[in-house]
């Protein structure tokens, strides 16, 4: 005969607590918070391949026509420049219709416009790069003005920090969300309406 204080005694089961109403509505908000992220993660992630990509193609252009010019005699920051307007042209049309064609759409002109207007502060970013490296530090090192050292300066150095500005300026200046004004700060936490 076993009692309550003998060894062979099962403490008596405790109901486990159940979670209150409001526990369950914060472990479901938390859920659909974390499954909000998840998606806009896997939407971020979408759209940065595809920019990946419309930049890639639009880079070879670049470089391609960058260095036709080069060979043909054209000053450096002119054949810079030039290559630098007919990529951005097709770089434009590549992240209109395909990278943001989920976005916003109604003022071509206006985007367009934004869009070079930004292009240029990337431009001027390559061609900041390009300088420093040709003219600048090339009258010290003279082998920072060979075509290989503008090539290093300006398609490598200057497009990378060119481009992380523009895909920041294109998300949000040019392509933004639709139902947010272009240029309103993106805000991560939304007003949760609960559910009846």
């Amino acid at each position: 005969m076993t009692g309550p204080g003998t060894l062979g005694s099962v403490p008596p089961a405790t109901p486990s607590p159940q979670p209150s109403g409001s526990a369950a509505q914060g472990g479901s908000a938390a859920l659909r918070r974390k499954t909000g992220i998840s998606a806009k993660l896997g939407g971020l992630i979408r759209e940065l391949s595809k920019f990946g990509t419309v930049g890639g193609i639009a880079f070879a252009v670049d470089l391609l026509i960058f260095n036709v010019l080069l060979q043909m005699g054209s000053e450096t920051l002119l054949a810079k420049t030039i290559s630098t307007v007919i990529a951005t042209t097709l770089a434009f049309l590549g992240n209109r219709f395909w990278t943001w064609r989920h976005r916003e759409h109604r003022h071509m002109a206006r985007q367009y416009t934004m869009f070079f207007l930004l292009n240029a502060v990337g431009l001027g970013i390559g061609l900041s790069c390009l300088a420093i490296s040709h003219y600048g530090l090339g009258q010290i090192w003279p082998a920072l003005q060979s075509p290989l050292a503008d090539n290093i300066s300006g398609q490598l150095i200057g497009t990378a920090l060119g481009t992380l500005f523009r895909f920041w300026s294109y998300r949000r200046f040019v392509f933004p969300e639709a139902g947010r004004p272009t240029g309103e700060p993106f805000s991560e936490e939304r007003e949760v309406v609960p559910r009846m």
